[in-house]
Parts: C-alpha cells; structure tokens; sequence
C-alpha cells in the first residue's frame, strides 16, 4: 500500500500556490473525473513506453484518497475495476497531455470506470455512482472540481430511447451532490464501427439539448484494439479520444 503524503507533498503535488494570505490556493490544482465503462477504463494495448509516463504535474487520487504521480493504467486505482490485468491505455492520458500543454494547470484526476457496466448502474443510489461521489470528494480537499468526463453507452446501445432522460438523472444528482454547480459534463460517442452506433452515436451527439452544459465528442477516426467486432478502441485511438476530451474542455473550461 502506498505511504500516506504529507501535508507539503499534497500541496506540492497538486501545484499549489501561495495564496495572498499565505495559505494554499486549492483552485491552482484542477480536478476532473473520468467514469463510464471499458473504453473509459481503458483498454488499449500498453506499449513498453507506456510504463514510463510520468507526467509533470498530473496526479492521479489513489485507493487511498491520496494524490500520487499518474502512472498508466490509469483506472489502477479504481474501486469498481475489474482485474489489474484488462487495464490498459485510456482516454485520460491524451486528455492529461494536451490539457497540460496547453493550460500549464496541474491536474488531479479521478478516475473510477468498470467494464461493461449499463447506465442503470451509474443511476443514483447505485453503488458505482456512490463511489463515483465519495472518491471525488476526497479529491475536492485538493483542488476545484472543473469537469467531469464519460465514456459509457456500449450496455445500453441497442435501445437508447430514452438515455438522455436516464442520463440527466445522473448528471443532476452528480452536480447536486457534489455541490458543484452546473460543471460542464462531456461525453464521449461509441466507436462508429460498433454494430449499433448509428443508433447511439445520433442521441448521445444531442446531449446539449438535454443536460445543461454539457457537450459530445467524436469518435470518428479512433482505430480499433483488434478489429470491426471488437467494441474497445485501440492505444492510438484512446489517446485520439482523450485528445478531443481535452480540445472540448478547453473550450467549455478555460475559454
């Protein structure tokens, strides 16, 4: 089990600045939360480089509640995960990069997904959703919370008439209950090879017309881990993913 972080480390590791009293400026660390199922757990195919991804000033909230250096995968410390061993490349390290880049903030990410989890467990009162609440408000002792990331749909794509109504159920209980306001929700679409992402990609792309603030990204483009019949997208792909979770964020956070 990783050691406990002082009080200093935790104020270094999120980039805290002094504030003007002299005490620590929690907005200086930017916190976002990454949840939904496979593809936002992340299941692209590590290459030997990836284990040395380390960035600079990204942390990651550990089992423990602790900010520690983000290391791939990132869903290691989820609570809900399945085994260590199907995680893999995720959206969040594309997100972290171009986001760094271009912002300069530190990062805290939360990330908390369970392959092949249905909308139906993310629902309030669910367990992944409770965990989902309670890990990002160890976070919030760190930094402001500034987004809130999904990946999900795959379970619930055959019949997605009703999505977005069940969808706003979540965001606005999410929103309520971590007293954050109306903070800007992203989604992302399926992959368009997926045998019903032209029944999904259609509703989850007016996701704006149904949840305030909020906002959809494409997928198009974004190879596959293995093949047309395999619904997880590929290392190339998720980092692709990501990168446009970031573009988006940008826009709806830090324009």
């Amino acid at each position: 089990m990783l050691a406990l972080l002082s009080a200093a480390a935790l104020s270094a590791c999120c980039g805290r600045r002094a504030a003007s009293d002299g005490g620590p400026d929690a907005s200086a660390c930017d916190l976002f939360l990454l949840i939904g199922q496979s593809n936002m757990a992340g299941r692209g195919a590590m290459l030997a480089a990836d284990s040395l991804w380390r960035p600079d000033g990204v942390r990651l909230l550990d089992s423990t509640g602790c900010p520690v250096q983000a290391t791939q995968p990132l869903n290691r410390y989820s609570t809900i995960r399945k085994s260590l061993s199907v995680q893999g490349v995720g959206p969040g390290v594309g997100f972290a990069d171009l986001l760094r880049e271009k912002t300069g903030r530190s990062l805290l990410l939360v990330v908390n997904a369970r392959g092949s989890s249905a909308l139906r467990e993310w629902m309030p009162g669910s367990d992944y959703y409770a965990e989902a609440v309670r890990r990002t408000r160890q976070a919030m002792r760190y930094g402001t919370l500034r987004g809130i990331l999904w990946h999900q749909g795959e379970s619930d794509s055959s019949s997605p008439e009703e999505y977005l109504d069940r969808l706003a159920e979540t965001v606005a209980a999410l929103r309520r209950d971590l007293g954050c306001g109306d903070v800007p929700f992203i989604a992302g679409e399926i992959a368009p090879w997926h045998r019903n992402a032209g029944r999904f990609n259609p509703v989850i792309g007016r996701i704006a017309e149904r949840i305030p603030n909020s906002a959809c990204v494409s997928s198009k483009g974004c190879a596959p881990l293995r093949d047309s019949l395999d619904p997880h997208f590929g290392r190339d792909g998720q980092r692709l993913l990501g990168r446009r979770y970031a573009e988006k964020t940008i826009e709806m956070c830090y324009e």
